[in-house]
């Protein structure tokens, strides 16, 4: 669920259906057949709707020594139509004594198993009537989970060497049914009532605060908690340990708790701090009252996602809650602040209201990565996070440039398809959409739309355009007998409408219409600009990395166009709904930039003079533009040489204005657009042009890396820009870097790692001392005997970028074994070695050796698997590893991931690849060749 750290830039190019059933919709191939070798009474991957679940008795039993549950659950049921069926989900686990539980007394009901579809079927032998309420109990028992999904082992050393174990769920998406037999989907709602038996020396915590304690034979004790509120069993946790915690109670009364082991409580006060004021701000800001008594946070030693937003009980990795004051970075604040603010967004997003099927997975996920920034920019404004919102859209545009890409509403059914949902479309583009819709609306109506929706929907599951009305006619009176005085204030000193008149005069506003066409079609458009006097030529097209250009027909969006000149900073606005249009400018410009700030999810294409006349400004004065603008200039014009629209020589000709930069978004974009071109020849036989390349880079920061103090002084932008320049300076081997780093290293070695460094500068120190074999064995020493998260995060990373073959073989062999290296930060070691130019082939034949283990342990489909396949291969550019890549992953099964969307995208990605080397390379090795002979300043 979290973004990759600032540090993969160095390595990763940067160009993780309603719910009604139709006649055989989902209906399978093949008749099901039950494991008993009779039919299967239901032959779709949806469950029916003809009974609904109000209410589970949930009662379990987890030895953490036999590693095994047992368990009992008593499930009160609405029949909607008549059936002597009952279908629901159960996954891998022993089911016994099954009864019906009916006012004429209690009988047995017979099982089917149909495990191909996750599915039981209860047969009764008289019919259930419509409108009547029964019960069903059903005795399971079940294996812990060997992966990181349903009811799971985890275990962590303490310092003393002792191993000990928790036990975790992690249900969503459809993992619940792995746990305890139930209906397994979003619309399914109920109330919960679940009891823990455990032993003395642990505790148990859940959903909901625990009522009492009841002493069982055998020394055994049973947990009794409250009950919940509504919900869909995705959202159902609870968790077996040892942790201790710390707690505060919120100015609404709201009681929030951070959980860790023993050893690590001393870095949950940020989070704990974090949480109470997040949760403060979204029950202020949504008017809704955050309707449990209490909030944990429980930092789980072993957790394959960021987080995971169980009502009442969110659930993080490690590295995702625990901070150290000393010893964590900036990055490290950003980021776990960032994390909780999503986690806790959910908690109304999601829980109260959730999305009637998977296929709308963005209204969770898209709103929950929104609120991250809303709510931070409000809450902790010196954090700066809006330096990190366009990265998102930037990420998501990638994936999206791909013709593999996907609606951001889509049909999806089997539970590899819906994890799939979990990725950068369903919450980048998702929030990046949500950011232009506010912009579109002005903040103040967008607030009051979607507190309409939350408030409209509680506890009820709800579609795209449910959404949408609630975005529309704001200011009517039955949408304010729903709201706050605030916005009855609102509205009466402004109308919508007159709000809305800013883009374009005419029609009502159709905030469906509009929206209808950036949700239901994959892609983003790319608007081209043509200026001539007054007059300005606006078109609009699928911005798409193909050589097949019928892919890109038929494709219209309802764009809001934003552009300034420069004869005003007046933000003037434009909503294209055709292909082609014209608009007039109120006076003559030298210069007009699109989409300010890059509040639109679209790119724009300066046809005529208009990318001379930016980079004319850019070079004279970058600072009468943004440094977002000036990022998303960066990001536009290599973007387009990918689709033959600009020559390299341009984009390389704008790229100069960088060595007067000094903002983060701006330099990182840079970084972003410039490394993936050596990154592509380190991987080839190329190394005069890969040098040059990167030394024209180095040159090009010089002035900024050469500035840096190697301290942690500053802002949290200018503390990770330090941090990343740093970092950049000493893989590229520039020398004053590297004297100082390894100065620095071999003080903190003769130390035997007692002295104290400045935390922005650790990863260069750190990845310098990787280097030797001496050096590396020291630092994995420090990290095996760490218990600072944030500080084994960047000795791990470090010892990733190492050229020592042996040890990065060793570290992937490690983390799969998951002993002193953790199994769920496998995906991330194997990653970082793919980049490196010494690690790519090991990287890439360890995925290929391990790929069924791996699967099995991370779950097909899943966004860790496809965040793997698709970041070990995206620095490929020959038909030679295009042949072996398609050679390995066209010899899998359906069953081992043949048919996933990443594998595409794999493809795609290498196939662009060896297009922009066979196109540009001759060019990019001339104008290297014409630049490298002066110092970059004398081009400006």
């Amino acid at each position: 669920m979290l973004a990759a750290p600032l540090l993969l830039l160095l390595f990763v190019p940067f160009p993780p259906s309603s719910g009604a059933q139709l006649p055989n919709q989902g209906q399978a191939k093949d008749a099901p057949m039950a494991t008993n070798g009779q039919p299967f009474p239901w032959d779709r991957m949806r469950l029916p709707k003809t009974i609904y679940p109000f209410h589970y008795d949930l009662s379990i039993h987890p030895n953490l020594t036999t590693l095994d549950f047992t368990g009992v659950v008593r499930i009160q049921l609405d029949v909607h139509e008549d059936t002597s069926t009952i279908v629901l989900h159960a996954k891998q686990m022993r089911i016994s004594n099954v009864w019906l539980l009916a006012p004429e007394g209690a009988r047995p009901l017979q099982v089917l198993e149909c495990p191909r579809f996750h599915q039981l079927a209860l047969l009764s032998d008289s019919v259930l009537s419509k409108g009547r309420r029964y019960e069903v109990q059903l005795e399971f028992a079940a294996n812990f989970s060997d992966s990181f999904h349903g009811f799971y082992k985890s275990s962590y050393r303490t310092s003393s060497g002792e191993v000990r174990v928790v036990a975790s769920t992690q249900f969503e998406a459809t993992f619940a049914r792995a746990a305890f037999p139930c209906f397994d989907e979003p619309a399914f709602k109920a109330n919960f009532t679940i009891r823990i038996v455990r032993e003395p020396r642990h505790i148990a915590i859940s959903n909901m605060p625990k009522v009492k304690t009841v002493e069982l034979p055998g020394g055994l004790l049973e947990d009794h908690f409250d009950v919940t509120v509504r919900m869909s069993t995705y959202l159902v946790a609870y968790i077996v340990n040892d942790f201790l915690s710390v707690s505060k109670t919120t100015q609404h009364g709201v009681k929030i708790s951070v959980y860790a082991v023993p050893e690590k409580i001393d870095q949950t006060a940020f989070a704990l701090d974090a949480a109470v004021k997040l949760l403060d701000f979204y029950d202020d800001y949504f008017d809704i009252p955050y309707p449990l008594p209490k909030q944990d946070l429980a930092a789980i030693p072993d957790f394959q996602s960021g987080a995971m937003e169980n009502w009442g009980l969110t659930t993080y990795r490690e590295t995702g809650l625990l901070f150290d004051p000393d010893k964590s970075s900036a990055s490290d604040k950003l980021g776990i602040t960032k994390v909780i603010a999503h986690e806790l967004a959910h908690q109304w997003f999601g829980n109260l209201v959730t999305m009637e099927w998977w296929n709308d997975l963005w209204l969770n996920e898209g709103f929950a990565k929104f609120m991250e920034f809303i709510s931070l920019d409000i809450t902790y404004p010196e954090l700066q996070v809006g330096d990190v919102f366009l990265g998102k859209c930037f990420e998501a545009m990638e994936v999206d440039s791909l013709s593999s890409s996907h609606p951001v509403s889509t049909d999806v059914e089997t539970p590899t398809q819906i994890q799939e949902m979990f990725d950068d479309v369903s919450y980048d583009k998702g929030a990046c959409i949500l950011n232009m819709l506010r912009d579109f609306l002005t903040p103040e109506a967008f607030e009051v739309g979607i507190i309409r929706y939350l408030k409209r929907y509680s506890y009820q599951n709800t579609v795209n355009s449910h959404l949408w009305e609630s975005l529309t006619n704001i200011c009517n009176s039955d949408v304010l007998d729903e709201g706050r005085i605030k916005h009855k204030e609102f509205c009466s000193k402004r109308d919508l409408q007159s709000g809305a008149s800013k883009w374009y005069s005419g029609d009502e506003l159709d905030v469906k219409a509009i929206m209808d066409t950036w949700t239901l079609q994959e892609g983003f458009p790319l608007v081209t600009v043509e200026v001539r006097g007054r007059e300005v030529r606006l078109s609009q097209e699928r911005y798409l990395k193909s050589d097949d250009h019928s892919l890109t027909e038929g494709f219209l969006w309802q764009i809001p166009l934003t552009y300034m000149t420069s004869a005003s900073n007046t933000i003037h606005r434009f909503l294209l709904k055709t292909k082609a249009d014209v608009l007039y400018l109120p006076e003559e410009a030298d210069w007009v930039k699109f989409n300010v700030d890059m509040s639109g999810y679209y790119m724009v294409h300066y046809a005529g003079e208009g990318w001379n006349s930016l980079i004319k400004l850019l070079q004279h004065n970058h600072t009468a533009l943004s440094s977002n603008d000036r990022a998303s200039l960066i990001h536009n014009v290599f973007q387009l040489v990918s689709i033959g629209k600009v020559r390299l020589d341009t984009a390389l000709q704008l790229s100069l204005y960088l060595s007067k930069e000094t903002e983060i978004m701006a330099v990182t974009q840079g970084f972003s657009e410039l490394v993936p071109l050596y990154k592509l020849m380190e991987k080839r036989d190329m190394a005069a042009v890969e040098n040059q390349m990167k030394d024209y880079i180095v040159d090009l920061f010089r002035g900024l890396i050469d500035r840096q103090e190697w301290t942690d002084s500053g802002s949290v932008s200018e503390r990770v820009l330090r941090s990343y320049l740093l970092m950049f300076a000493c893989v590229r081997n520039y020398a004053p870097c590297v004297t100082k780093a390894t100065q620095l290293f071999n003080r903190w070695r003769d130390s035997n790692g007692t002295m104290s460094l400045p935390v922005d500068i650790t990863m260069a120190v750190f990845l310098i001392g990787a280097r030797t074999p001496e050096g590396w064995d020291f630092l994995f020493e420090q990290y095996r005997r760490s218990l600072q998260m944030s500080v084994k995060s960047r000795m791990k990373s470090a010892m990733t970028i190492s050229s020592l073959q042996d040890k990065l073989k060793w570290m992937m062999e490690q983390s799969l074994h998951g002993e002193v290296m953790k199994t769920h930060d496998l995906p991330g070691v194997v990653v970082s070695v793919s980049k490196n130019p010494r690690g790519y082939k090991l990287a890439w034949d360890f995925l290929r050796a391990n790929w069924h283990t791996l699967i099995k342990k991370f779950d097909l489909g899943s966004s860790t698997i496809s965040h793997m396949v698709i970041e070990v291969t995206n620095q490929y550019s020959t038909r030679e590893m295009l042949d072996e890549v398609r050679s390995f992953f066209g010899s899998l099964t359906e069953e081992s991931g043949s048919e996933m969307r990443c594998i595409r995208q794999a493809y795609e990605t290498i196939e662009e690849n060896i297009r922009w080397i066979d196109t540009n390379l001759p060019l990019l090795q001339a104008w290297l060749d014409k630049h490298s002979h002066r110092a970059v300043h004398e081009d400006l």
